[in-house]
């Protein structure tokens, strides 16, 4: 149980995800910034003028969480449609820059490589700019990614499967049912960071993590941070209707809500200088898989994914979380605090 982890326990699964592989598979984009300082309103609109002094392009969405599995320790290996555009050579030249494989990455002449611009003033997020397209992609595609996929499940069974929906057509009933059928008939652990048009498809999954707006959504029904009774009955549907072993519902500065075997617990966010909150849900499902394939139990699984995701919220811009402090982090905090009965029943 979780009021017994010691320090040689962390260490043990911290251990374990420098000997891990695990498959992403969901939306990729490219997170680009321009990086300046302000210092006057134009004089066209009242908006401010960014000067800019650097430009920068990073993995996003689903490589988003590759980066996390890295950092992590773990050996990534990232499946997604891009298109056979620019922008596809820039993202593919990111992922050879990480020392990730693209062997996962199919190119399609009707795809649109996604680009997310962001502009940042002065340390403010002024703007983002967004190029991409959202289309569901055709059964030829369909047929094409599963069998990539599955090819590539054959070659080396991984530790974990991760689903990174970003809602941009990658991702479609097909590809997840029949993922998740032959990951069930290799024993492989599958866990799911939804959307809202996939929501109710990611049957039979290990841990589904929703945010609470997408629980909402996917629930059609209203809730709030401060609603944990609202959120208790809404994550005990979902999971009994999806067949889920474990839930994990992100709820910014209010912390992580776990349910599992029946109980329902919400743990407190623990890191509370928040700068910026981009890719916060990439690291958390990242840590929890990484937790999960580690044999954590889910309490200590909701708890280091909670500070995972609040030690990224404290820098600017998608980052993935470091292993160093994130080990160091989670031994302060159940030295500070070794029983966790901040946990809420």
């Amino acid at each position: 149980m979780t009021n017994n982890v010691t320090n040689k326990e962390i260490k043990r699964i911290f251990d374990r995800f420098s000997r891990m592989n695990i498959m992403i598979i969901g939306d990729v984009m490219i997170d680009s910034y321009m990086w300046g300082k302000v210092d006057r309103i134009s004089p066209e609109a009242p908006i401010p003028v960014v000067s800019v002094i650097n430009r920068e392009n990073r993995l996003g969405g689903a490589a988003n969480v590759a980066l996390n599995i890295q950092s992590l320790g773990g050996v990534p290996l990232l499946c997604s449609i891009t298109g056979n555009d620019a922008k596809k050579d820039v993202f593919m030249e990111l992922l050879r820059e990480k020392g990730m494989s693209g062997d996962g990455i199919l190119i399609r002449d009707d795809r649109r490589t996604t680009l997310k611009t962001r502009i940042i003033g002065s340390n403010q997020h002024l703007l983002r700019v967004d190029e991409e397209s959202n289309e569901i992609i055709g059964k030829d595609a369909e047929n094409q990614f599963i069998d990539k996929i599955r090819s590539l499940i054959s070659q080396g069974k991984p530790d974990a499967i991760i689903f990174e929906d970003y809602d941009k057509g990658v991702l479609t009933p097909g590809v997840i049912r029949e993922i998740i059928s032959t990951a069930g008939k290799m024993d492989i652990p599958v866990t799911a960071d939804p959307k809202k048009r996939n929501f109710n498809r990611y049957r039979n999954v290990d841990l589904f993590k929703p945010n609470l707006k997408e629980l909402a959504e996917g629930m059609k029904t209203e809730l709030s941070k401060n609603n944990v009774e609202g959120i208790t009955i809404a994550a005990r549907k979902i999971q009994e209707s999806l067949n889920i072993r474990y839930l994990l519902v992100t709820l910014s500065e209010m912390g992580i809500f776990l349910r599992h075997a029946g109980m329902s617990k919400l743990f407190p966010t623990e890191v509370l200088d928040v700068a910026d909150v981009s890719g916060a849900g990439d690291t958390v499902i990242s840590v929890a898989t990484a937790c999960l394939a580690a044999g954590a139990d889910p309490e200590t699984m909701a708890i280091i994914s909670n500070l995972a995701g609040g030690l990224v919220c404290g820098k600017v811009g998608v980052v993935p979380v470091h292993r160093g402090q994130l080990h160091e982090e989670t031994v302060k905090l159940f030295r500070r605090n070794p029983k966790q009965l901040s946990a809420k029943q």
